[in-house]
């Protein structure tokens, strides 16, 4: 990331930044920085285990339908008992 980034334009940034926040604020917005920076990969790794997790998983077996097709279901047609019956 920072590989195009010389010794001399690095320093030069952090001169301008003790100069803009002062030595007294560099500890702690360095402390905030690595807490975000922990909270960050601690939340990627979660996420990452959870993907993990669900792949590693059997999937449940598909349900099948009680009744497939409603119109030619399982029931007999109330046409054909009556004629077999007269």
């Amino acid at each position: 990331m920072l590989a195009f980034l010389g010794w001399p334009e690095i320093v030069a940034i952090l001169a301008v930044v003790l100069l803009l926040f002062g030595a007294k604020k560099l500890p702690e917005l360095a402390r905030g920085l690595g807490k975000g920076i922990n909270e960050f990969k601690k939340a990627s790794r979660d996420v990452q285990d959870e993907i993990e997790r669900s792949v590693d998983d059997n999937p449940p077996p598909p349900t099948r339908p009680a009744n497939p097709n409603p119109a030619t279901g399982n029931q007999p047609q109330a046409s054909s008992q009556s004629s077999t019956q007269s």
